[in-house]
């Protein structure tokens, strides 16, 4: 099989969905399903077991598809091996970013990344924290942005920037009247948080600790976006707790939306960018994080 074959058993595998992991190996899903299917017809069975709604793994693809996985893992080794030795700031630099900081800093980090590197273009990719990760471990991406708490075997973090949360709340509430909020005074309101996987759900969770008690969270409401959470917040829906570069790039319109600080001690997360330890080219990452510092998101707290 050739590694092409085994990152499509890999990506269905995991999507369980022929137009989702056609999108993730951006070839057309006939493509897709017609390469599986020669592949099974050379091994003489089945890995895939398909309906019109649902693909499921065969014994047989379980035991493929992890061991693909692994091969998948080397192979990525062996090409940071042969980079070795190559200029490290030409050439493009896979980066992976979460959903909750990718809209305020990466129309930041573009040109001032091109201003210091110019021949190394970013691939970016979107998505939750989890799902990094596995992409970070199995070589599909040289780096993350990322928030604390995070720890995973054979990768390493650096810190570039605290960030510190706000409070969003409908013009008018009583809390309004505060020049900065207290997480106690929130125990009281419906506050309103991001879906269950979303590590700045976590962090809220943790500022809040009221929402860890029995019954906490039944008074929440959830979105899927931070976008959404300030939709809801203008219409009276509730109050929500917003990391403070959302609140500087949201357009200013006090008529429906007020933003108060935290009162001491701010809660705040940490960001880190996260590589592979055996990653070939430690300069991408200096430039990375120094283009990242040139131009910071709004209302961070850079790190030396």
């Amino acid at each position: 099989m050739t590694l092409t074959e085994l990152r499509y058993i890999v990506t269905l595998a995991r999507e369980r969905h022929f137009s989702r992991a056609a999108e993730r190996c951006h070839v057309s899903q006939p493509t897709l399903s017609v390469a599986l299917k020669k592949v099974e017809q050379r091994i003489g069975a089945l890995l895939f077991e398909r309906s019109s709604n649902e693909v499921r793994l065969t014994p047989l693809g379980e035991q493929v598809a992890a061991q693909a996985e692994r091969v998948l893992e080397e192979a990525a080794k062996l090409d940071e091996i042969a980079t070795k030795g190559a200029d490290p700031l030409v050439g493009p630099l896979r980066l992976g970013v979460i959903y909750t900081i990718a809209p305020y800093l990466l129309p930041r980090l573009i040109p001032a990344l091109h201003a210091r590197a110019p021949q190394m273009p970013l691939y970016l990719q979107e998505n939750f924290t989890v799902r990094l990760t596995e992409m970070l471990r199995r070589g599909e991406l040289d780096v993350a942005v990322l928030a604390l708490p995070f720890s995973e075997p054979g990768i390493v973090t650096r810190a570039v920037y605290d960030e510190p949360f706000r409070v969003a709340m409908p013009t008018g509430h009583p809390l309004c009247k505060s020049g900065s909020v207290s997480a106690e005074a929130l125990a009281a309101e419906q506050l309103l948080l991001l879906g269950q996987g979303n590590c700045f759900r976590d962090q809220v969770v943790q500022a809040c600790p009221h929402l860890t008690d029995p019954g906490g969270l039944e008074r929440s409401l959830e979105g899927s976006s931070l976008e959404t959470l300030r939709h809801m917040v203008a219409s009276g829906a509730g109050i929500s707790v917003v990391p403070a570069s959302a609140v500087e790039s949201w357009p200013r319109d006090e008529r429906l939306m007020s933003i108060r600080p935290f009162s001491d001690p701010v809660p705040k997360r940490r960001v880190v960018l996260a590589w592979r330890v055996t990653f070939p080219r430690p300069p991408a990452i200096d430039a990375l994080r120094a283009a990242i510092l040139d131009a910071p998101p709004a209302g961070v707290i850079a790190l030396p």
